[in-house]
């Protein structure tokens, strides 16, 4: 390992994909370690401590899913799904079990390097996010005065569930927040399975954060990210 280069855990069964990113990695300026089943993964996890975890949902022995949660219990690094189902529900499921981000295969690695430098961006951040001052693009929140504007303009006016709604998404920007994580934030438990709160305080939202709208990304099917 290489002295002061980010340290990630590739985490899949299929020797391909190791002899593909390895180089990859590498090139970009990662360190990376290698696993193949999920009980190497959570071995080497505790024992290395990677800066972002690169998981495959198919794996011989766990089920990635089981594993996100495993990791979650000991670990705050990010995690990437990178696997080949597709289905909203399996994003869902990861993303609620604790990954940061969900990337499908066949992928371009242009994009998973960039997912990649955004997980890190947001891990490295994480303490910074939860100060008084977020920035996300053109849009500045000062979480204590409860004021939101977009550069050059006067104050957004937000109701009481928009402005939640807003710091919540800033302070997880970059990744995606599924919309039970989203209900359970902002409206509480027992609203996590009513979507349609979600849908029309999303747009509410837009019509005010109006040129920085394109900040707030819709992922048909499993939720929403702010990114710049």
């Amino acid at each position: 390992m290489s002295a002061g280069r980010t340290r990630l855990l590739v985490v899949d069964d299929e020797p391909q994909i190791h002899r593909f990113l390895g180089p990859a990695l590498d090139a970009a300026g990662y360190d990376t370690i290698r696993a193949e089943t999920g009980e190497e993964a959570l071995r080497l996890a505790a024992t290395r401590q990677p800066s972002l975890v690169l998981l495959d949902l198919g794996l011989p022995d766990i089920d990635g899913q089981v594993v996100i949660q495993r990791l979650r219990q000991f670990i705050k690094a990010p995690i990437v799904v990178v696997s080949a189902r597709g289905q909203e529900e399996e994003k869902v499921a990861a993303l609620d079990a604790g990954a940061d981000d969900y990337v499908e295969k066949p992928f371009a690695l242009a994009e998973l390097l960039a997912r990649i430098r955004v997980a890190l961006r947001r891990a490295t951040n994480e303490r910074a996010e939860e100060a008084v001052e977020l920035h996300v693009g053109p849009l500045s929140i000062n979480v204590d005065q409860r004021i939101a504007r977009i550069e050059g303009d006067e104050p957004l006016h937000l109701t009481p569930r928009e402005w939640a709604l807003l710091v919540t998404l800033a302070r997880a920007r970059g990744r995606v927040m599924t919309q039970q994580q989203l209900l359970t934030a902002v409206w509480g438990p027992a609203h996590a399975d009513e979507a349609q709160y979600l849908r029309v305080y999303v747009g509410h939202l837009r019509q005010k954060l109006g040129r920085a709208a394109g900040l707030l990304k819709t992922e048909p099917g499993v939720g929403y990210r702010f990114s710049e």
